[in-house]
């Protein structure tokens, strides 16, 4: 029985960057000496277990036979007899296929560390074709490496378009989609992800209503960058920048914008509506792909609003309290917080205006604590009663509103 440690952990340590949990394949071992030695059993479709004292995950060396569509066609062989270099054979990509053993050698069998010196993401055999998560994963990898200057080689792109046209891609579950979808969305670059996924195809089979942006031009004096698709890239990549990790903001910036894609032809370049008009596919994509509620409320709320937010000055107090009521920002105050790094992202996603200043958004902050700091209860101890309560509070907190404005 030997260990060594693989995947992840391996690959960051030689980019020099920190990495999370470690991840062991086991050689010459069967379940029941794992558990013999303590391990306890997690895995449900191949022998994963948990270190007794670490808790960290140790798999048993496998391969993998494919033997239907989709990602979950495989047929899994755990035997003790199972090579370290055949485990490392039915892994993605090479700089995934690198193992370290006790004594920190590394051992190499298909170029991983030449592929990290040279950053380039190569798929480790023709096997890859079989998986068709590994295109999202491709994508997903892009956009945490790309700022390394990673780069997919052409070999690699032109099995994941192959993947693409023969339909395998098409067999992605939707929670799948959603897992690597939302793990791209918080690393330092997402845009690497949309166009990864542009270049062979994928986008418009998981994200049609992002794909469809892609042409569509915009009024240059707002829009430099002209092209919508490539302005939203621009305001995701701006959303990590403002708000690194956060998924929810990532996703609103994702789909801020939708209702452009649908705006007639003889109306371009002008998407009078548009924020209205994206609430359709918005709520489309959100039920494809099982979107968590969190997400799809704050969505909603930057979609709808994000024009406004823009305006914040020109709106009256009682339009800026009827904003705030409507997102729910009353009992859920950080939905506002993140509607302001949205739309901020929003502004600054465009070309030439990376670093320009965006006050909009520590306006919206402002006049949005001071209407949540008039309180109902405040009300009901003076003796105001029943329907009146709501008339007062929401008159009240107009009045903070008004109170609290910057001088214009």
């Amino acid at each position: 029985m030997k260990t060594y440690l693989v995947g992840g952990a391996v690959r960051d340590g030689l980019l020099g960057r920190a990495h999370g949990d470690r991840d062991f394949v086991v050689v010459g071992a069967t379940p029941a000496q794992m558990l013999e030695r303590g391990f306890k059993p997690v895995g449900r479709d191949f022998p994963v277990f948990l270190h007794p004292h670490t808790h960290e995950e140790y798999a048993l060396a496998r391969t993998e036979r494919k033997s239907g569509r989709g990602y979950r066609g495989f047929v899994v062989d755990a035997d003790a007899a199972v090579t370290l270099e055949e485990d490392l054979a039915r892994r993605d990509f090479t700089i995934n296929a690198i193992a370290q053993d006790e004594n920190g050698a590394l051992i190499d069998p298909f170029g991983g560390v030449r592929d990290i010196q040279a950053r380039v993401l190569r798929h480790v055999s023709a096997a890859f074709v079989e998986d068709p998560v590994r295109v999202l994963r491709a994508a997903r990898f892009m956009a945490r490496l790309a700022p390394l200057g990673f780069s997919v080689v052409p070999e690699t792109l032109l099995l994941m378009r192959a993947m693409v046209a023969e339909g395998e891609i098409d067999h992605l579950v939707p929670e799948r989609v959603w897992q690597e979808l939302s793990r791209a969305l918080v690393e330092a670059r997402p845009s690497a992800f949309l166009s990864t996924l542009r270049d062979c195809g994928a986008l418009a089979r998981v994200l049609p209503e992002v794909d469809a942006l892609f042409g569509v031009p915009a009024r240059v004096e707002f829009h430099p960058e002209v092209d919508t698709g490539i302005h939203q890239m621009m305001v995701s990549d701006m959303a990590a920048r403002l708000a690194p990790g956060d998924g929810l903001v990532a996703f609103a910036a994702l789909t801020h914008d939708l209702g452009k894609a649908l705006t007639p032809a003889h109306v371009l370049p002008r998407h009078l509506g548009h924020e209205q008009a994206g609430l359709k596919p918005l709520a489309t994509l959100c039920e494809r792909l099982k979107v968590p509620s969190a997400h799809r409320e704050l969505a909603v709320a930057v979609c709808r609003e994000h024009l406004n937010v823009h305006r914040i000055d020109e709106l009256r107090d009682a339009t800026v309290h009827d904003l705030i009521a409507r997102c729910d920002g009353f009992r859920k105050p950080e939905i506002i917080e993140r509607m302001a790094v949205a739309c901020e992202a929003d502004k600054r996603g465009r070309l030439g205006l990376h670093d320009s200043a965006y006050p909009q958004a520590d306006t919206l902050r402002a006049l949005h604590r001071a209407a949540c700091a008039v309180h109902a209860g405040t009300l009901v101890a003076q003796g105001v009663a029943g329907p009146e309560v709501g008339v007062r509070l929401r008159a009240a907190r107009i009045a903070a509103i008004a109170a609290a404005r910057p001088p214009r």
